[in-house]
């Protein structure tokens, strides 16, 4: 993510999210749940990724990477968003067309702009996925500057 730190002052990240939002989203437990009923379009099979009718890897890491980017976007300021820098997914359990799946996304640790989140995913009870994900805050303008 050398472009993003680039854009701070002598290399340093920012802070982007003021400390007080940041304490107190901390002590709220700032998370984010993202729910989704698997289709055929979701399987491995269709999105290429293998070949069963099951929930695709990729398509769970989307899951995963919507809740990170809805359980901040509350306390970003106008003009921001966040983008998604690493994911480490251990996809545990596989679940089949019909079958409702959630991810959640826990903010654990911010270092300006840098947001790290622990990862989790459930087929009703039973943990089917976990990992960690990395999103950086951006400002929307700039960063579809570099674009071209």
């Amino acid at each position: 993510m050398d472009e993003l730190e680039a854009e701070q002052p002598d290399g340093l990240y920012q802070a982007a999210i003021p400390e007080e939002i940041v304490r107190i989203a901390f002590d709220s437990g700032l998370c984010h749940t993202s729910t989704l009923t698997v289709t055929e379009k979701d399987t491995a099979r269709v999105m290429g990724s293998g070949t069963l009718p099951v929930l695709a890897t990729p398509r769970l890491a989307a899951l995963m990477e919507n809740a990170a980017m809805l359980a901040v976007a509350p306390i970003l300021e106008p003009g921001e968003t966040t983008v998604g820098g690493e994911i480490s997914l251990r996809h545990l359990k596989p679940s089949g067309v019909g079958a409702e799946v959630s991810a959640t996304a826990f903010l654990e640790r911010t270092e300006g702009r840098k947001l790290s989140f622990r990862l989790e995913a459930h087929q009703g009870e039973t943990l089917i996925g976990e990992g960690s994900h990395t999103r950086f805050i951006v400002n929307t303008t700039r960063f579809l500057q570099k674009l071209n």
